[in-house]
C-alpha cells in the first residue's frame, strides 16, 4: 500500500523545484521523486514529461559534465566515466560524452594536473616532490606511465622557465 504524501506539492513541481539548483540524471529524479513517496505512475508521468519538455536530460547531462569537470579538476578517463556511471547513466550516454575524451586529452589533463602540482610543491625536495606530484596524479586515476610523462614535461617546463 503506497503511502499519501504529507505535502501539497505534485510530483512535476518537486521535479522542477529539485532541477533549480542543478541539472540531473533521469536516476537521480526517480530516486528523489520515490523518496517522497508519489506513487510509481506519478513519478514515470512526471519524468517522462520533463524529458518530453529537454529539462531531463542524460545525454546532455554526460556531456556537460565531462565538459565542466575536465575544466574544474581534470581526471583521468577512467575516473571520468566512473563518475558518469555513478550517476547512473546508461552506457550509452557515456560513451557519447566520452568521445570528446581521448589519448590527447588525458595527455593533457595528466599534464594540467601536474604543472599545478609540481608548482605548489617547489619548496619540498625533489624525490618528495615527485612522490607528491605522482600521488595527486594517480589519485585522479592516472595511470603510473602517465603520470610520470606529465611529470617529466612539467619539470622540463619549469626549468625552461627558470632559465
Amino acid at each position: 500500500m503506497k503511502k499519501q504524501p504529507t505535502n501539497k506539492l505534485s510530483p512535476m513541481e518537486h521535479a522542477l523545484k529539485y532541477l533549480t539548483a542543478k541539472d540531473r540524471t533521469v536516476s537521480e529524479m526517480q530516486a528523489y521523486l520515490d523518496g517522497k513517496e508519489f506513487g510509481e505512475a506519478d513519478v514515470d508521468a512526471a519524468i517522462e514529461r520533463l524529458k518530453e519538455l529537454g529539462i531531463l536530460d542524460d545525454r546532455r547531462y554526460a556531456q556537460r559534465f565531462v565538459e565542466t569537470r575536465l575544466a574544474s579538476k581534470p581526471v583521468s578517463r577512467a575516473h571520468l566515466r566512473e563518475q558518469l556511471i555513478g550517476h547512473g547513466l546508461n552506457r550509452e550516454d557515456v560513451d557519447a560524452a566520452m568521445e570528446s575524451v581521448d589519448a590527447d586529452a588525458e595527455r593533457d589533463n595528466a599534464f594540467s594536473v601536474a604543472r599545478k602540482y609540481y608548482r605548489q610543491f617547489r619548496s619540498l625536495e625533489p624525490e618528495k616532490r615527485r612522490e607528491r606530484v605522482l600521488s595527486r596524479l594517480t589519485a585522479r586515476g592516472f595511470s603510473y606511465d602517465v603520470s610520470r610523462k606529465a611529470f617529466e614535461t612539467a619539470a622540463e617546463e619549469d626549468e625552461w622557465s627558470e632559465s
